[in-house]
């Protein structure tokens, strides 16, 4: 599902969105919710158009540690996080 959004890791999820410069918003979703399918599509035009914010996606089957650090207990759950924080 993830198509052009850069998938984030528990491995790699310090560097590419905690160590990020700029704001990073990160997408929580898992390939078996619907609407998780709706909103892909709106992120990867949005990541697009925006050079000012990274979008990226994190598979919360496939990566359940960050997705607990944050407390994701929804999906499809968005995350904007700044200066390597969630912003509020």
């Amino acid at each position: 599902m993830a198509g052009k959004l850069t998938d984030v890791t528990d491995t790699n999820f310090q560097s590419e969105v905690l160590e990020a410069t700029g704001p990073v918003l990160v997408d929580f979703w898992a390939p078996w919710c619907g609407p998780c399918r709706v909103v892909h599509p709106v992120l990867e035009e949005m990541d697009s158009e925006r050079d000012d914010l990274k979008i990226v996606s994190l598979n919360t089957d496939d990566n359940p540690q960050t997705a607990a650090r944050f407390e994701v207990l929804s999906i499809p759950t968005m995350i904007l996080f700044k200066d390597g924080e969630p912003a509020k």
